[in-house]
C-alpha cells in the first residue's frame, strides 16, 4: 500500500510528459501497475480476439459486421477512462494508420464523462488556491454544470458579483492519465513490432498525445493560450473570448468569465435570440482560416459546446485546452498545395505531400500521382466552391492507409477541426461546404499575401504553359471580392506587381504588341486624312476597309479583359485604376517596354512607307 501510494505521489508531480520517467515510477513500484493492466488487458484481449475471430471466419468483411466492431472499440475506450479515450480522439484524425470505417466511429467519441463529487471539487479548490470557498467566493454550485474526462464545470460568483465558471479537474488524474499512457505505449510498442501491417510509429503517436494531454491537464496553460487567442483576436469585433481570472487559477483550477449564448446546434435557441446561424457559421469559418492561415495558431477543437452564440452577434470560443501551431512554412506550403490541386498539377502536388511531411524523400512517388487523380480530378471538375470536404477527406483516407503516408500531428489536427466544425455547419445547412466557404479567404491570401512563396505560388496559379489563364484571375478576383475586409486597392497593386515580374513577361509582351497596333492604328488614321486632301497626282492607293479609332489603352485586350473583370468587384471606380498610373510610368519595365513599343512601331511605319515609295496599295 505504501509504494502504490508512493507511485500517486511521483506520478502527480509530474509537469511534462516524459516517458522515461514515467516507466521508472512504474517498474520500482509495480503493483499498482499490476492492477490495472488486469483492468485494462482483459477486456483489450478479448476484443481482439473477437476480431481475429471475425477476421478469420471472414465475417469481418461484411460491411455491417466492421461496422459492430467499430462500435464496440469505441465503446470500449469510453469504459477504460480518459486516457483511452484521448487516444481514440488521436486515431481518428489517422487515416494512415486505420481503416475508413474504424475512423468514422471513432470521430463520434465523445470526450463526455459522468461529473464527479461536488465535495472533492470543493476540497481541491480550497487546496490549490489555498484558501476557503467563502473567502473567494459569494456562492458557488456544489453540481456541476458539464464534464468531460479531464475535469467539470461548476457556476460560480466572486466576491466582486462578477459570474464565472470554474473549471475543476478530476482528482487524481494526472495518476490515471500517466499510468494509462504507460499502459497503452506498451501495446504500442508490442504492436509496432509484432504486427507488420502497421507502418506508423504508433509510440511516436502516443508520445505526441501524452504532450498534448499533460498540456491540457495545465490550466495555467490554458489560461496562457486564452489570452494569447484574445489578443490575436481582439480587433475581429465578431469574436467573443471569455476573461481569465488569473488569481483565481491554477494547474488544475481554471476561473473564467461566465458567457450565457446558445450552442450553434441548436438552432431554434439561437433563432430565439435574434441571431442568424448561418452568419454565425460563417464567422467560424472565417476564424478558422485566419487562426491556420495568417496566425498559425489554432482553436483544434471547435466541438459544439466550445462555440457559442451570442445575443450581441459574436461567436464565442471556450476551452483552450487543445491549441496547436503551424509554421510559416507549412502554412505556405499548404496553400501550394492547393494551387498544385486546382491546376490539376498532381505531380507537385506528391511533391508538396513530401515537403509537408508527409512523405518520406525516398518514397517512390510515381504510383502515388494517378491515386491523386482518382481521388481529385473528378472533384476538382465541379470546381472547389462545390467540392465536398468529407467525400475528398475520405477518399484521400484510403489513399494514405494504402501509401506510406505519416501525418504531421499539426496536419490531423487541422483536418479534426475543419471536419468537425464542417459538422457544426451542416447542423445549420444540409448544403455547406466548407471549401466552398473557405475559398474566398483562401483567394483573397493568394491575392494580397506579399509572403515570396504565395507570390509564386499565384503566378503559378494563373500562368499555363507561359499562357495567362484570364479565367483563373477572374475566379480568384471574384472569390476574393465576398470577403467583407477586401482591400481592393492593395489587391490592384498586387495584380500590377505580377505584370511587372519576371514571370510576368508574357503579359508585358501582350501590352507591348496592343500598343503598338494601337500607335500604329492611330498614324494610319492620321495618315489617312491627310491622304484625303492631297492632289489626286499624290493620293496613296488605300484598299478600302473599316478601321474604328478606340481608345489608346483600353482596347488592349490583357488591360480590357481585367477592367472586365475588376469592374464586377464591389467598391471599384475608375479613380482607383487612375490614381495607379504614375506607378506603372516609374516602374522599371516601363522604360523597355516604350523603346520597344517605339522600336515596333517604326518598324511598322518603314515597311509602309517602302510599300508607298513601290507603289503598292496600302
Amino acid at each position: 500500500m505504501k509504494e502504490d501510494f508512493k507511485d500517486f505521489i511521483e506520478a502527480s508531480g509530474l509537469m511534462k510528459y516524459d516517458p522515461d520517467t514515467i516507466a521508472m515510477i512504474y517498474k520500482k513500484n509495480p503493483q499498482r501497475l499490476l492492477k490495472r493492466l488486469w483492468q485494462t488487458l482483459i477486456p483489450i484481449f478479448a476484443y481482439i480476439i473477437s476480431v481475429c475471430w471475425d477476421k478469420l471466419s471472414g465475417r469481418l468483411n461484411k460491411k455491417n459486421q466492421a461496422r459492430f466492431r467499430a462500435k464496440e472499440l469505441t465503446n470500449l475506450l469510453v469504459d477504460l477512462g480518459p486516457a483511452f479515450v484521448k487516444a481514440g480522439q488521436a486515431l481518428s484524425t489517422r487515416p494512415d494508420i486505420i481503416p475508413v470505417v474504424l475512423l468514422e466511429e471513432l470521430s463520434q467519441l465523445q470526450d463526455q464523462l459522468p461529473g464527479f463529487n461536488g465535495d472533492k471539487a470543493m476540497e481541491l479548490i480550497e487546496k490549490d488556491l489555498k484558501a476557503n470557498i467563502e473567502s473567494m467566493f459569494l456562492e458557488i454550485d456544489s453540481e456541476p454544470i458539464s464534464a468531460a474526462s479531464l475535469g467539470q464545470v461548476h457556476k460560480a460568483v466572486l466576491k466582486n458579483g462578477d459570474i464565472v465558471a470554474v473549471k475543476v479537474q478530476r482528482p487524481g488524474l494526472r495518476e490515471q492519465i500517466t499510468l494509462d499512457l504507460y499502459i497503452v505505449r506498451n501495446i504500442a510498442y508490442w504492436l509496432k513490432n509484432n504486427i507488420g501491417l502497421i507502418r506508423s510509429d504508433l509510440v511516436a503517436l502516443i508520445d505526441e498525445l501524452g504532450k498534448r494531454v499533460f498540456e491540457e491537464m495545465d490550466y495555467i496553460n490554458e489560461a496562457n493560450n486564452a489570452e494569447k487567442f484574445r489578443k490575436m483576436h481582439e480587433k475581429n469585433k465578431k469574436i467573443a473570448v471569455p476573461k481569465i481570472y488569473k488569481e483565481f487559477t491554477s494547474r488544475r483550477v481554471l476561473t473564467m468569465e461566465w458567457i450565457e449564448g446558445k450552442k450553434l446546434t441548436n438552432l431554434e435557441e439561437v433563432k430565439s435570440i435574434g441571431i442568424d446561424p448561418d452568419e454565425m457559421i460563417e464567422i467560424g469559418v472565417q476564424c478558422s482560416l485566419e487562426q491556420l492561415l495568417e496566425h498559425g495558431f489554432f482553436h483544434a477543437d471547435p466541438h459544439p459546446g466550445n462555440l457559442l452564440a451570442l445575443k450581441d452577434g459574436r461567436l464565442c470560443y471556450l476551452d483552450f485546452g487543445m491549441m496547436s501551431e503551424v509554421s510559416r512554412d507549412s502554412r505556405s506550403g499548404l496553400i501550394q498545395a492547393v494551387v498544385h490541386l486546382v491546376n490539376k498539377n498532381f505531380d507537385k502536388l506528391s511533391n508538396d505531400f513530401v515537403k509537408l511531411g508527409f512523405l518520406s524523400k525516398e518514397v517512390d512517388l510515381e504510383p502515388i500521382v494517378p491515386a491523386f487523380q482518382d481521388v481529385f480530378v473528378n472533384a476538382i471538375e465541379l470546381g472547389v466552391s462545390k467540392m465536398d470536404f468529407k467525400s475528398v477527406t475520405d477518399d484521400m483516407s484510403g489513399v494514405m492507409y494504402k501509401f506510406p503516408f505519416k501525418l504531421p500531428p499539426y496536419y490531423a489536427l487541422i483536418i479534426r477541426s475543419l471536419i468537425t466544425l464542417e459538422g457544426i455547419a451542416l447542423s445549420v445547412d444540409p448544403e455547406f461546404k466548407i471549401l466552398g466557404a473557405a475559398y474566398p479567404y483562401f483567394a483573397r491570401r493568394l491575392m494580397e499575401d506579399p509572403d515570396p512563396q504565395l507570390r509564386e505560388s499565384l503566378k503559378e496559379m494563373l500562368f499555363d504553359d507561359n499562357k495567362f489563364k484570364w479565367d483563373r484571375l477572374e475566379d480568384l478576383l471574384s472569390n476574393a471580392a465576398k470577403q467583407t475586409d477586401l482591400d481592393l486597392e492593395n489587391l490592384l497593386d498586387e495584380v500590377i506587381n505580377l505584370l511587372f515580374s519576371p514571370k510576368g513577361g508574357f503579359l508585358r509582351e501582350e501590352i507591348i504588341n496592343g500598343l503598338t497596333n494601337q500607335i500604329d492604328n492611330i498614324n494610319w488614321q492620321i495618315f489617312k486624312s491627310v491622304n484625303y486632301y492631297l492632289p489626286k497626282s499624290f493620293k496613296v492607293k488605300i484598299s478600302p476597309k473599316s478601321d474604328n479609332l478606340n481608345s489608346l489603352i483600353f482596347s488592349i485586350d490583357p488591360i480590357k479583359n481585367f477592367l472586365n473583370i475588376i469592374q464586377k468587384i464591389p467598391g471599384y471606380s475608375m479613380d482607383i485604376f487612375l490614381k495607379r498610373i504614375p506607378r506603372l510610368i516609374n516602374e522599371p519595365y516601363t522604360k523597355s517596354m516604350g523603346i520597344e513599343i517605339a522600336k515596333k512601331v517604326t518598324e511598322k511605319s518603314v515597311v509602309r512607307l517602302v510599300k508607298i515609295a513601290a507603289g503598292t496599295t496600302i
